[in-house]
């Protein structure tokens, strides 16, 4: 397999920062997000404008995905498809995305948008060829294998 790890993320409904996205579930196997969880084991990220990356020579991310540092640049080559790329901060990896209901409106992520954050370990410099196979739906068992290795998510934590 060449996708390693599943986040699903989700802006959920009042939440007061514009940008902030929660883990909602996950496969809790990659530990560059999980050390990002807080006290109560908790794990949200910031998506908006890449303020992060200078223009020059590399081509400018879309967006920025971030904590208290920059975690990864998000392109998004197709704007008619639910695709982004990126990369871990500091590592090898590559980060896949599928999104649903992404608008930013009024300068914040609209409540219910999904995004789903794959994870292809060693894979950094093959993330924008691995964005056109995601494209191509090659992936797409990886996923839903991924998918159905989640260990716990926050809807199933706070039933009684």
């Amino acid at each position: 397999m060449i996708l390693t790890d599943y986040y699903r993320f989700e802006k959920l409904p009042n939440q007061r920062s514009r940008l902030r996205i929660d883990c909602t579930a996950s496969t809790h196997s990659y530990q560059p997000l999980e050390i990002l969880r807080n006290k109560t084991g908790d794990l949200f990220l910031y998506i908006g404008d890449n303020t992060h990356t200078k223009a020059g020579k590399k081509r400018k991310a879309d967006l920025a995905l971030s904590r208290t540092e920059h975690i990864s640049s998000i392109y998004n080559p197709d704007l008619d498809l639910p695709y982004w790329y990126g990369d871990m901060n500091g590592t090898t990896d590559a980060f896949l995305f599928v999104h649903l209901n992404t608008e930013f409106i009024n300068g914040g992520i609209q409540a219910g948008a999904v995004i789903e954050l794959f994870v292809a370990r060693g894979q950094r410099s093959n993330r924008s060829q691995l964005y056109n196979i995601l494209s191509d739906g090659e992936l797409d068992e990886e996923m839903n294998v991924l998918r159905k290795q989640v260990t716990k998510t926050v809807t199933e934590s706070q039933k009684p």
